[in-house]
C-alpha cells in the first residue's frame, strides 16, 4: 500500500465529514458509551475527573464507562454494539478489523512498553528457545499472545511448540505465581506487580514487538457522530498533557483504580509508557505493517486478507491532527 494510497484513503473517508447537513440530522446523543483499561492512563484520568462528563452536559448526554480487561474484551465490546468507543493495542485493533470488526483508530493513547514474557524468579528459563515444550499463558487476541508469537518465531519456535494456555491477563499472573503454567506473556499492571512484589523475571523484553494503545471507534458511530468524537478526543488530549504534567499523581491514580501498589504504578507510567505522539500516522501505520505477517503466518486472518489495505482502513488522520496540530 503506497503512502498516496493511504492519504487517498483517509480523503474518500474525509468527505464524510463534508457533508454537514448529514451531521446535522442526528438526534441528540443520549448516551456514550466507552471503556476504561488499567492498561490506558488515560481513560482513567479521564474516569477520575469527569472531563467527559463534563463536556457532554451541556448536550444532555450520558457518559457509561465499562471496563477492559484486555484488548480482547474492548474488541468484543465494540463488535458487539455494548460500545462506542474503545481502547487496545494496535496489532489486536487490526487484526479485529481483519477479522470484520467494523472500527477505525482516530487515536494513539499511548506507546507502552506494556508487555514482555515473565517467568518465576526460580524458573530454570532464560530464553525464549527455552520455552520449548513449557506451557505459556497468554489472552489470545491481545498484544501479549501476539507478542508470544512473534517472540517465538524470532527464536525459531512455532506456537505448536509451547503448550499455550489461554487465561484472561490477571489469571495469567496467578496461574505463572502458582506454579501451574511456566511462562506467562503478562501486561502491565500486572506484570509490574508481578516483578516487583513477586520477584518475576521479565525472560523477553523488545519494545518494538508492542504495538501502541489505539482508541478505536465503532465505524458507524465515528461516520454519524464526528463531532462527538472530536469532542471524546479532546477530553483524551487534556488528559494526556495532565498525565505529563503531572506523572506521580497520575500513577497514584492507576495504582487506586487497579488496586496496585504505588512503585506498580509509577513503574508503568513513568519508565514504561510513552505519551508523546498521539497523532495516528506513518510511525502507527510502518509499525502495523512490520508486525502484520505474523497474523497471515499464525493463520489468524482468512487466507488472501489484504492487510495493506485493512491498516489504511483502520488508521483514520483526521480526528486528532486539528487537536494535536501535527500533520
Amino acid at each position: 500500500m503506497k503512502r498516496r494510497t493511504l492519504l487517498k484513503s483517509a480523503a474518500g473517508a474525509a468527505a464524510v465529514l463534508a457533508v454537514p447537513s448529514l451531521v446535522r440530522a442526528a438526534a441528540p446523543l443520549k448516551e456514550l458509551r466507552l471503556d476504561y483499561a488499567y492498561y490506558s492512563p488515560s481513560s482513567l484520568v479521564l474516569k477520575r475527573f469527569g472531563w467527559l462528563e463534563e463536556a457532554f452536559k451541556p448536550a444532555g448526554t450520558d457518559i457509561k464507562w465499562v471496563l477492559s480487561a484486555g484488548s480482547n474484551r474492548a474488541l468484543e465490546y465494540l463488535n458487539g454494539n455494548s460500545i462506542d468507543i474503545g481502547s487496545s493495542a494496535g496489532l489486536a485493533a487490526l487484526l479485529a478489523r481483519a477479522n470484520g470488526n467494523p472500527i477505525r483508530t482516530p487515536y494513539i493513547y499511548s506507546r507502552p512498553e506494556w508487555t514482555a514474557l515473565v517467568v518465576r524468579k526460580d524458573s530454570p528459563v532464560r530464553s525464549v528457545a527455552d520455552l520449548k515444550g513449557k506451557k505459556v499463558a497468554a489472552t489470545k487476541g491481545t498484544d501479549p499472545y501476539l507478542f508470544l508469537l512473534r517472540s517465538l518465531k524470532q527464536a525459531g519456535l512455532k506456537r505448536g511448540d509451547i503448550e499455550h494456555v489461554a487465561l484472561q491477563h490477571a489469571d495469567g499472573r496467578t496461574a505463572l505465581e502458582q506454579g501451574r503454567v511456566d511462562a506467562w506473556a503478562g501486561l502491565d499492571p500486572h506484570m509490574a506487580a508481578s516483578e516487583l512484589e513477586g520477584g518475576a523475571r521479565l525472560v523477553y523484553r523488545n519494545v518494538a514487538f508492542n504495538t501502541y494503545g489505539f482508541l478505536n471507534v465503532r465505524e458507524e458511530f465515528l461516520a454519524q457522530r464526528p463531532e462527538e468524537v472530536t469532542r471524546v478526543l479532546a477530553a483524551y488530549e487534556r488528559a494526556r498533557k495532565w498525565i505529563i504534567a503531572n506523572p506521580s499523581e497520575a500513577a497514584r491514580i492507576l495504582a487506586e483504580e487497579a488496586k496496585v501498589s504505588l512503585p506498580v504504578a509509577l513503574l508503568q507510567v513513568k519508565l514504561r509508557t510513552d505519551f508523546s505522539q498521539p497523532q495516528p500516522g506513518e510511525e502507527h501505520v510502518a509499525a502495523l505493517r512490520q508486525a502484520a505477517p505474523i497474523l497471515q503466518q499464525e493463520a489468524l486472518v482468512k487466507p488472501g486478507t489484504n492487510l495493506d489495505r485493512t491498516i489504511a482502513d483502520l488508521v483514520d488522520t483526521r480526528f486528532a491532527r486539528a487537536l494535536t496540530g501535527k500533520a
